[in-house]
């Protein structure tokens, strides 16, 4: 058994007199795909803004890759090696799919006046350097999508939005992919799609671990190699798919059990 990319103690979030997360324990091997589920309100993304610095944790330790991690900022934490993506979209329509992937390797960029405005001919190599890694990564989503780099992502329908979005997350190499209901608002044949990419991405990318939060239980079932489930902020079971499935109070909470 290889060991945790992430460990995950005791993570609580408290807003007020409100727990949205409540003394949370979870580990993440190397490339593995952790499903984390539950209704509306348990507190998965609440989970990962936690982790990834967005919400500084009231209590509890986030580990990764064997350092502590707990209340660092979302860009260090950036910097560790954890990307994600967001329920909502964020990608900025008018621009082209290439600079919306940049924006999320900006880390690795040299961006001082000096570079951009002197050092031209360094500053054409680092832009085809750019070009040809984005549309490599592009690319493994979708060879069509890699040749139209520069069309603004509104005009693309979502499950191609969804794929940018991810292809920013991935462009910085993370050792940890969040993604947070990536099938929301696309068909059941387009989530199909989505999932195949995601697999086969965790099989290109050697070493990936992936958490994916998720309603759709089909996807759950296929794609993860456990789940973690919520319910008020808590942990209600952990395993395989058919463990938390059979479990009676995940069908209470979340399965909808008579």
């Amino acid at each position: 058994m290889t060991d945790p990319v992430l460990e995950i103690v005791g993570l609580s979030k408290t807003f007020g007199g409100v727990t949205a997360l409540d003394a949370l324990s979870m580990s993440v091997r190397r490339g593995e795909i952790v499903g984390l589920i539950g209704p509306n309100g348990s507190g998965k993304t609440t989970s990962f803004n936690a982790v990834t610095g967005i919400f500084p944790p009231s209590d509890g330790t986030v580990r990764f890759d064997g350092t502590d991690i707990t209340g660092l900022s979302p860009q260090k934490v950036y910097a560790a090696g954890i990307a994600r993506t967001f329920q909502r979209s964020r990608l900025c329509l008018p621009l082209s799919i290439f600079d919306n992937i940049m924006v999320g390797n900006h880390g690795r960029l040299s961006k001082g006046l000096w570079f951009n405005l002197v050092r031209r001919r360094a500053f054409r190599r680092e832009f085809e350097r750019c070009h040809a890694q984005t549309r490599a990564l592009v690319g493994t989503f979708s060879a069509s999508l890699a040749d139209r780099m520069f069309e603004p992502v509104g005009a693309l329908p979502m499950i191609e939005r969804r794929r940018i979005e991810i292809c920013r997350a991935l462009i910085s190499q993370p050792k940890l992919l969040l993604l947070d209901e990536p099938s929301a608002g696309m068909t059941h044949d387009e989530t199909t799609q989505l999932m195949d990419d995601i697999l086969d991405v965790r099989q290109r990318l050697e070493g990936l671990s992936i958490i994916i939060i998720e309603h759709e239980m089909g996807v759950i079932e296929r794609i993860t190699d456990h789940c973690v489930v919520l319910n008020y902020g808590r942990k209600i079971c952990e395993g395989t798919f058919a463990h938390i499935a059979a479990d009676p109070e995940v069908q209470q909470a979340y399965l909808g059990a008579e």
